[in-house]
């Protein structure tokens, strides 16, 4: 098993709803971890280029960038815990990235820390 690590981050503030009662308004500097796994390696040698998952990865967050979560898509809709962010990062890199990484890798996790100490991380559902 092969395993590549893409990092980046971005700075955005959000409030959760936590039991009911939403919290203040509030900043994070959001470190994302993104794994990439497979059993082989491409003719060069490459479970997958870091340039392509990194591209990618900048792409789908940079809307967050510098702007209140709550009133980004998607969570406009739906609470911006750091869960969620991991599970919508992990999605779309995995629909964007998918002709790139097939058929011998996939996003194996994706890491979003909001605060030292304090990590979530999704991992895909497996294709069958």
């Amino acid at each position: 098993m092969f395993e590549i690590t893409v990092e980046s981050a971005f700075c955005a503030a959000h409030a959760i709803i936590i039991a009911g009662v939403r919290e203040p308004v509030h900043g994070h500097n959001f470190r994302v971890t993104v794994t990439v796994e497979g059993d082989t390696l491409d003719g060069d040698g490459l479970l997958c280029d870091f340039h392509t998952v990194a591209a990618v990865l900048g792409e789908i967050i940079a809307p967050f960038e510098n702007r209140n979560l709550n009133e980004t898509d998607p969570f406009t809709r739906i609470n911006p815990t750091a869960e969620r962010i991991a599970a919508h990062i992990g999605d779309c890199l995995a629909e964007r990235l998918d002709g790139s990484l097939a058929p011998h890798a996939r996003i194996a996790a994706v890491r979003v820390t909001e605060a030292e100490g304090c990590a979530a991380t999704y991992r895909p559902a497996r294709p069958a």
